[in-house]
């Protein structure tokens, strides 16, 4: 997480800044973490805004709920 507040770790947070986590979800076992973020990874962006939003409509930093 700290390094993609300080913008390093991939291009990807590089290029869009990206800096806040802002959705979590908890799974019991690396298997299904992984299924579901793939899963997630195929929705169009309008999907993935109102997943976020339906819980926090701020977009707050989440970060503190994870490790």
């Amino acid at each position: 997480m700290e390094e993609h507040r300080l913008g390093v770790g991939s291009e990807f947070v590089k290029q869009y800044k990206v800096t806040r986590l802002v959705y979590v979800e908890t799974f019991d076992d690396p298997e299904s973490a992984i299924t579901r973020e793939k899963r997630l990874k195929k929705w169009n962006r309008d999907w993935k805004i109102q997943l976020i939003e339906q819980d926090d409509l701020d977009w707050q930093d989440r970060s503190h709920l994870v490790g």
